[in-house]
C-alpha cells in the first residue's frame, strides 16, 4: 500500500489551521501538505509540523492573489520577472518549512509562446534551486477554464523540453479522471515520471472508494498500480469530505 499524506487545506477543514496537523497525525497520516502556507507565519506551521511528527510533502506556488488575478503565471509570456519574484518568496517559506515539492502553476494562458515561457520559467526555477525539486500538474478545464496545462502528453513535452532531473510531474487521480476519462491508464503512460501523487474521486472530487454512483475510478486497483510501479514518493488525500468530520470520510484508508 502507498504511503499516504493528507492535504490540509482541503481534510479536516472543521478545525482551525494549527489544529489540524494534530488531527493529521492522530488518524495515521505521518505527512502533509498545504496549498497556500502564506497566510501564517512560517515558524507557527513549522512548529505546528515538528510537535505532531508530520512531514511536509508540498507546498504551491506562487502565492494567492488576494484581488482577483490568475492562479498562477508561469506560462503568461511578459510575466517572467514576476514570476522570478514570487518563486524567490516561496522558497523561503520551502526552506523554512521543509517543503520536499513545490508545485508551480502555469495558470491560463495558451499557444506555442506561453509553452515556451513556461518551460523557460521552470529552467530557470530548476537552475536558481538545484536542491529544490518542483512538479507540474495537469488541471482540468471544468475547474480552472483556461489552464494551459489541461492535459498529460502536453505535460510530458514541457518536463521533456524542461530536461531538469529536480522537475517532474505532479500526477492526480481527479484531474486525470476529469480531462482523459482514465486515470489508471493516465498512471500506466505517465507515472514513471512522477514525483507527486494526489487521490480524489471525480466527478466530485469526494473522498476514494464512497460506492457507485460516486466515481469510476477503482482506487484499489490504482494504489496496487502505484505500488508495481516502484513508486516510492507520498499519496496525498486531497479532497473534499462528504463528511462533516474529515476523520469519518477516511474509511477508504482500510
Amino acid at each position: 500500500m502507498p504511503r499516504f499524506a493528507a492535504n490540509l487545506s482541503l481534510l479536516f477543514c472543521e478545525l482551525p489551521y494549527l489544529d489540524r496537523f494534530a488531527a493529521a497525525a492522530r488518524a495515521g497520516f505521518e505527512a502533509v501538505e498545504i496549498l497556500f502556507p502564506y497566510d501564517i507565519a512560517a515558524r507557527d506551521t513549522r512548529r505546528a509540523l515538528i510537535a505532531n511528527g508530520l512531514q511536509l510533502v508540498l507546498i504551491n506556488a506562487p502565492p494567492p492573489n488576494y484581488t482577483g488575478g490568475m492562479p498562477g503565471f508561469a506560462a503568461l509570456p511578459g510575466g517572467e520577472d514576476r514570476f522570478r519574484h514570487d518563486i524567490r518568496r516561496v522558497l523561503r517559506y520551502a526552506d523554512e518549512l521543509r517543503a520536499g515539492l513545490i508545485h508551480v502553476m502555469a495558470g491560463p494562458a495558451q499557444g506555442a509562446a506561453a509553452q515556451e515561457t513556461l518551460v523557460a520559467n521552470l529552467q530557470w526555477a530548476a537552475d536558481h534551486a538545484p536542491g529544490q525539486r518542483f512538479t507540474i500538474e495537469p488541471l482540468n478545464d471544468t475547474d480552472q477554464p483556461g489552464y494551459f496545462l489541461n492535459d498529460y502528453a502536453l505535460a510530458a513535452e514541457v518536463l521533456a523540453a524542461v530536461d531538469r532531473p529536480n522537475v517532474g510531474l505532479q500526477y492526480d487521480a481527479y484531474h486525470a479522471q476529469m480531462i482523459h476519462g482514465d486515470a489508471a491508464g493516465i498512471w500506466d503512460r505517465y507515472g514513471a515520471g512522477a514525483f507527486h501523487v494526489q487521490i480524489g474521486a471525480a466527478p466530485d472530487r469526494s473522498e476514494p472508494g464512497r460506492g457507485p454512483g460516486h466515481g469510476p475510478v477503482d482506487f484499489a486497483a490504482l494504489f496496487a498500480a502505484i505500488d508495481a510501479s516502484g513508486y516510492a514518493g507520498w499519496v496525498s488525500a486531497e479532497y473534499t469530505p462528504s463528511t462533516r468530520r474529515t476523520e469519518d470520510s477516511l474509511g477508504w484508508l482500510t
